[in-house]
């Protein structure tokens, strides 16, 4: 086992096909990924195995065959702590790229709570993921966890950039993407860099809807900063859309060319605040599960400790059933 996991680490760093660890274990042993997986009985190889192929799939952008050998492996039942969190920060990633971000900022943010204090570098990959899916899902991340011991030069681009989404200016994103350019392409988030630009410009498209009741689709692309032949058109597109995914509750004149803002209701009169704290007592309740199944307890500790009394009265029985089974051969004999 040992030697297996040896030269499958040594394989990964000198083979340059992305299937080549795949076929490396395949040929190794002589069966398929998927008869490998159950033939090994040992939970915690089997976990490091599967999280070293997930990291091969990743490293070559290869999410969709990563999902694949993830659905298909055995249930991951976590006996190693830093494997379950590696496992859990490449579940997360792939779930981002596949814009499942719900799921994915769960795995991440459990797999950065998780991770030991000293893996300051895999908490900090952790956060950084974690704070563009809450980003790409219309949330802003508290102050507190871009200012975490020893992670605040590492997250310094990432908080200029939750800056500039917060506020909602294009222009102001666009010149985080550019100073920053090398260090997102180091961590290989620019793609969802990418994504943001749309959620910069709804949530600039929200302040503008909550500063004016009515204002024409031309101030809004010049507010929006669309710099295009055809900005007035666009930003009627954007408004549109953004009024059918309910982000902002107006109306569009197109006789006029005007958007009208409805009045801001009492929020506290929807379902808002229901939603808030379900969501928070679901994460209370999920929180408590995972701490008692990563309980630990030693073996057989469920069995009431034997007395000396019933030691001697076992010890006995014993003696006796062997002196009549003793005498047993010598009547044979």
């Amino acid at each position: 086992m040992f030697w297996l996991l040896g030269c499958i680490r040594i394989t990964r760093m000198s083979m340059n096909s992305p299937t080549a660890l795949l076929k490396f274990v395949e040929l190794s042993l002589g069966c398929t990924g998927w008869q490998l997986f159950t033939m090994m009985s040992l939970g915690r190889w089997q976990e490091t195995l599967l999280n070293l192929l997930l990291r091969n799939y990743l490293h070559y952008n290869l999410y969709d065959q990563a999902e694949k050998l993830r659905s298909k492996a055995p249930r991951f039942e976590a006996h190693s702590n830093q494997q379950f969190c590696r496992y859990l920060f490449y579940l997360g990633k792939i779930r981002t790229i596949q814009l499942e971000y719900t799921d994915a900022k769960e795995s991440l943010l459990q797999a950065a709570r998780k991770a030991p204090t000293a893996a300051r570098g895999f908490r900090i990959q952790c956060n950084k993921w974690a704070i563009l899916v809450r980003l790409l899902l219309g949330e802003i991340p508290e102050r507190t966890v871009f200012m975490q011991k020893g992670m605040k030069a590492a997250l310094t681009p990432y908080f200029e950039l939750t800056n500039a989404v917060r506020v909602g200016d294009l222009e102001v994103f666009r010149a985080v993407a550019e100073k920053f350019g090398s260090t997102f392409s180091a961590d290989r988030t620019s793609n969802l860099i990418v994504r943001l630009r749309h959620n910069v410009i709804r949530t600039g498209l929200r302040n503008i809807s909550i500063s004016y009741s009515r204002i024409s689709l031309a101030d809004i692309a010049k507010k929006l900063r669309l710099d295009t032949k055809t900005a007035v058109a666009d930003a009627e597109s954007i408004v549109a859309k953004a009024i059918r995914d309910g982000a902002i509750d107006a109306t569009i004149d197109h006789a006029n060319g005007w958007v009208v803002s409805k009045e801001t209701g009492d929020v506290y009169s929807t379902n808002e605040p229901q939603a808030a704290f379900n969501s928070r007592i679901a994460f209370c309740l999920n929180m408590h599960n995972e701490a008692v199944k990563a309980l630990r307890f030693p073996p057989n500790s469920h069995k009431e400790k034997e007395s000396a009394e019933k030691r001697r009265e076992r010890l006995q029985q014993e003696e006796e059933l062997a002196k009549h089974m003793a005498e047993e051969e010598d009547d044979d004999f």
